[in-house]
């Protein structure tokens, strides 16, 4: 057992590393993503590294199965189960209009309608104290409703229950005795024990909603491997960019939401470490979507509580924008003016150069009309791709709008440029950070073909290109570290503050998380516990996460002090200003541990041998002759333009842009930002 594996199932292709523990070698490979069962694509690109899965040692994968359930809304039929009188929380929500200007604004429809709502007798005040006992009777007929008409999931949402979960506990135990194993319990303390009613009603309704697909997918998933001999645990990536294991997901499946996407930030996170630079903007271009993500300081940008599709969500998740560009995002034309995306030809029928009965043009066709993609070695020879019917979508979108063929097909590329660049601004410039001060790390299957040109629309002047670009979210998992996340709701104004009592309660979350990664065996030299509070300055409704040095720090004499100047310092950066003479108050205690598994070594992919060849490609509307390059075996530094290819990604290196190949095998590209973007 000497492999270590991880698989990344995307919109397209699914996506695997394998890393030899013996050798060193490093194996990375691309199966066509098989919607209908997508465990024949991931044992497809299992078998291309992998023989036999009783070899591996170490396995983890990431999974988009409950983001897509939410998107296309096909998830569980929820009941919400709510305190008396609370029955129109979430209806209502924040009453709040997200886009002012939109004039076509509308909110998100809910995820339950108010049909599917039913209360519950009893209450706990805001310490958690009962003031009237829990009505069982309500309980056991929302159970007798839930058996009678078929619903999937319960989701439990009372009052207080972050302050006591005492209600909460009896009413699960309850509904979970009346229904068995079929239907799926969610308690809202348990998915996120934090104050705000709506927001913690909303993620306990998104994970009862996203639940019963991961739960099947994640047994399917494990059963099969088990069949084909994999004798350890099944890991799944979080959206906090931590791992867990399988049992645990299916447990708690709201954390595993974006976990494809994150493991390209955990792979930037460790790029980060290798490269000596700690700021570095990801992105992933992959078949069907583009994501951002941001490493500070050598560390994910990670929030404590999100948005998805309009839905707040109460958990640590990686900050991630998500738009519908990527390779096989289809261009159109609408009031004679040309558009890409967000639709998508996905992968079956895919692009109309991989000859599966795609017509439509898409970002693909155009790069290889562009002479930007080797049609004989594309996905590393899995596909050949078909010039000519790529050639005839473009013209056909070409003839429509009066252009010429070849100058659609950059404008096809120019668009798709245009549309990810502003991707990258809204989590950057929007946020008050300045991309220039950071690193383009550009990943996934089409990621390395348009990074220099999204660079150029921002001023970056440095692009990585990461080995096995088209897998890198996969070989990001195998660098991740098994996360958990604990919190305590600890509402004290500094004048009340018991420094001491505060160092008790982490020293109680820091044994918790020790004894959570002792399950997911971990051992005891591997494992570390990180502390922070959420604070905020007296009559402020938002917090900021504040760092402790260690769960001791609250109990020495100078702490609310220097905990004060530090959340000054936070508040400065984030907005501008602070007021270092107003009282703080603490709101949230926050632990994570972390346990660490052994990285993975840093060794190049081996690509066969084969001579460059030139080939005609167009730049800014000129043609180039253009070297082709194999990764492999690549000069220690070249000038664009050029183009490298490998199994899993083809890189476009423009004219004017320098590039050196640094000890780990990253590509280095300094962009000619005086060229035209």
């Amino acid at each position: 057992m000497s492999y270590r594996v991880a698989m990344d199932i995307g919109g397209t292709f699914t996506d695997v590393v394998c890393h030899d523990d013996r050798s060193g070698a490093v194996l990375a490979a691309k199966a066509p993503t098989t919607p209908a069962d997508l465990a024949d694509g991931v044992f497809a690109a299992l078998g291309q590294v992998v023989t036999d899965p009783s070899g591996i040692a170490f396995f983890v994968h990431g999974t988009t199965q409950g983001l897509n359930a939410l998107l296309e809304r096909k998830g569980a039929r929820v009941l919400l189960l709510t305190s008396a009188g609370g029955r129109d929380v979430y209806q209502i929500a924040r009453g709040n209009r997200d886009r002012m200007f939109d004039l076509r604004y509308r909110k998100p429809a809910p995820l339950v309608p108010r049909q599917d709502v039913m209360e519950a007798g009893g209450r706990l005040d805001w310490r958690g104290e009962e003031l009237i006992p829990l009505d069982e009777e309500d309980v056991r007929r929302a159970a007798r409703r839930v058996r009678e008409e078929g619903f999937d999931a319960v989701a439990v949402c009372l009052l207080f229950s972050y302050a006591d979960p005492v209600h909460e506990l009896r009413a699960g135990r309850i509904l979970r005795e009346e229904l068995g194993d079929g239907v799926l319990v969610v308690l809202s303390h348990e998915v996120a024990r934090e104050w705000r009613e709506y927001e913690r009603t909303s993620s306990a309704v998104l994970e009862a909603y996203t639940g019963p697909v991961v739960r099947d997918f994640l047994a399917r998933i494990e059963h099969r491997f088990a069949e084909r001999g994999l004798a350890v645990p099944v890991h799944v990536m979080q959206s906090s960019g931590g791992l867990v294991d399988a049992s645990y997901a299916m447990r708690h499946p709201l954390q595993t939401l974006l976990s494809g996407p994150v493991g390209g930030t955990m792979g930037g996170v460790a790029a980060a470490r290798l490269l000596g630079r700690d700021n570095l903007i990801c992105v992933d271009m992959g078949g069907t979507s583009f994501d951002v993500s941001l490493v500070v300081n050598g560390r994910p940008d990670v929030s404590s509580e999100a948005h998805v599709e309009g839905h707040p969500v109460l958990m640590p998740i990686v900050n991630l924008h998500t738009i519908g560009a990527g390779g096989g995002s289809i261009a159109y034309s609408e009031a004679g003016a040309l558009r890409v995306g967000p639709r998508s030809a996905g992968a079956v029928p895919g692009p109309a150069c991989y000859g599966r009965g795609g017509t439509q043009p898409t970002v693909t066709d155009a790069n290889l009309v562009l002479g930007r993609v080797d049609p004989a070695w594309f996905a590393g020879g899995q596909l050949t791709l078909d010039g000519d019917a790529a050639g005839a979508a473009v013209a056909t979108l070409a003839e429509r709008l009066a252009m010429d063929p070849l100058q659609l097909a950059e404008g096809i590329c120019d668009v798709a440029n245009a549309k990810m660049a502003q991707a990258i601004r809204t989590l950057t410039v929007e946020h008050g950070v300045e991309p220039r001060d950071f690193a383009l790390v550009a990943f996934g299957g089409a990621g390395a073909m348009h990074a220099v040109f999204i660079a150029r629309e921002l001023g970056i002047a440095e692009v990585v290109v990461p080995r096995y670009p088209g897998a890198f979210s996969a070989w990001g998992m195998l660098e991740a570290e098994v996360r958990r996340d604990l919190t305590y709701p600890y509402f004290r104004p500094q004048d009340a503050l018991d420094g001491p009592d505060m160092a008790a309660c982490l020293a109680g979350l820091e044994r918790q998380a020790l004894d959570a990664l002792t399950g997911q065996r971990v051992p005891p030299e591997r494992r570390r516990v990180e502390h922070a509070v959420d604070m905020r300055y007296e009559g402020q409704d938002y917090t900021l996460t504040i760092p402790l040095r260690d769960a001791d720090e609250p109990a020495e004499p100078e702490f609310l002090a220097e905990i004060a100047a530090r959340y000054a310092e936070a508040h400065t950066s984030r907005y501008g200003h602070a007021t270092p003479e107003a009282a703080v108050e603490f709101v949230m205690l926050r632990s994570t541990g972390f346990g660490t598994f052994e990285r993975t070594a840093a060794g190049r992919v081996r690509d066969e041998a084969a001579e460059p060849y030139v080939r005609d490609v167009i730049f800014d509307g000129q043609v180039h002759s253009t070297p082709v390059l194999r990764r492999d075996g690549l000069p220690g530094e070249f000038a664009g333009p050029a183009i490298v290819v490998e199994q899993t990604a083809t890189t476009v290196v423009p004219p004017g842009c320098m590039v050196g190949v640094d000890g780990n095998g990253f590509l280095i590209i300094k962009v000619d930002n005086t060229a035209r973007a």
